[in-house]
């Protein structure tokens, strides 16, 4: 579904990503771990066409992307959950899941799964979202990033200061929406046990190069829990 060839960016003078390649398939989840300044969320900003790449390629399906806009790579399939949510608070529950609707037909209304997914935004539909608690507001996040049915969708660190019971709610989440084999999902995340518990594919970052990759499933043996923690 996705694949990046010789991926590299520069802010400046300074080398962020540096001649990055890898594949997220349909059905899986890849996590991308490292720690802060790694160049993670530069490479999710890339992936949706927000910061440029100076060369390489990110191809979508099989077709070319990284000179699209990011809203014409929302309407071939690409969903978006930023670090930090940033959702819109002064909009309404149902009034920021049909911002995630802009690039489908007016009229188009609220997919009943997303209720489904998230039961509490069901019962806080008419609340502003700036009154949700952070849990609450990530759930709203990822619906937001759902409501157009992505064929890949792009998460920056969900779990970051959020409570432990809405963590399992999430990851339950995205497992369920990779078992349907519908979509592709790359996870940026610094929370080993949530990473590992979720890893079909993992990757780790460091100076902005992948110095580590492999199955998810091998994480504990390939000793990537004691590579993060230097």
């Amino acid at each position: 579904m996705l694949k990046l060839e010789g991926v590299n960016q520069y802010y400046g003078g300074s080398h962020i990503l540096r001649n990055l390649g890898f594949e997220a398939r349909l059905g899986e989840v890849t996590v991308v771990l490292g720690r802060n300044g790694v160049g993670k969320t530069t490479l999710l900003k890339s992936l949706m066409g927000l910061v440029p790449i100076k060369t390489g390629s990110i191809q979508l399906d099989g077709r070319e992307i990284h000179k699209l806009t990011p809203y014409e790579r929302v309407r071939l399939g690409v969903g978006y959950v930023p670090q930090g949510r940033e959702i819109f608070g002064r909009l309404t529950v149902e009034e920021n899941l049909r911002m995630g609707l802009a690039s489908k037909p007016g009229g188009t209304p609220v997919p009943a799964e997303l209720y489904e997914l998230f039961p509490v935004l069901k019962q806080m539909t008419g609340r502003r979202g700036g009154d949700l608690s952070g849990g609450q507001q990530q759930q709203l996040a990822i619906a937001r990033a759902l409501a157009a049915g992505p064929r890949l969708l792009i998460l920056d660190e969900p779990t970051e200061g959020i409570q432990p019971s809405i963590i399992k709610d999430i990851g339950r989440v995205i497992r369920r929406l990779a078992e349907r084999k519908t979509m592709a999902i790359v996870l940026v995340e610094q929370f080993y046990d949530f990473a590992a518990e979720l890893a079909d594919q993992y990757l780790v970052m460091e100076r902005g190069e992948i110095v580590m990759r492999g199955r998810g499933a091998d994480m504990e043996a390939d000793g990537v829990r004691q590579r993060m923690s230097i």
